[in-house]
């Protein structure tokens, strides 16, 4: 088996065997990956890359717009900022602008972050609970 092959099997591996906190979290950071691509893109003048990359990461904000649960009271706080996000990512795209794409860039970093910081947190109440028992 070739590395890309092992290093195939082992991201399919780790999204089978994610949590769902944790497929979230590599959602902002896939995110944050085509936004950065779509941003060298405008740099390098390459339309097709930037488009792609911006189109890409519309889309997982798409995902995570989809997946929220509509009945939890932190959802009418977060939708209104991904809806922003999507909005701002078609305007970097349509205008080509950089600026706008570190602007996105930084907030999906804060979702990501929080998001991070959920994880550990909730980890660490599961691994106190279970000692307890």
């Amino acid at each position: 088996m070739s590395i890309k092959q092992q290093y195939q099997a082992y991201q399919s591996n780790s999204v089978t065997t994610a949590s769902p906190g944790e497929l979230t979290l590599m959602l902002y950071n896939g995110c944050l990956k085509f936004i950065k691509h779509g941003k060298r893109g405008i740099e390098e003048k390459n339309i097709e890359m930037k488009n792609t990359n911006i189109q890409k990461a519309q889309n997982i904000i798409h995902e995570l717009m989809v997946t929220l649960d509509q009945d939890a009271a932190i959802t009418k706080e977060i939708m209104p900022m991904y809806d922003y996000i999507n909005r701002r990512l078609i305007e970097a795209n349509i205008q080509n602008d950089t600026e706008i794409l570190d602007e996105v860039a930084g907030l999906v970093t804060e979702f990501r972050d929080t998001w991070k910081e959920v994880i550990k947190v909730t980890r660490q109440q599961q691994y106190s609970q279970g000692a307890n028992v």
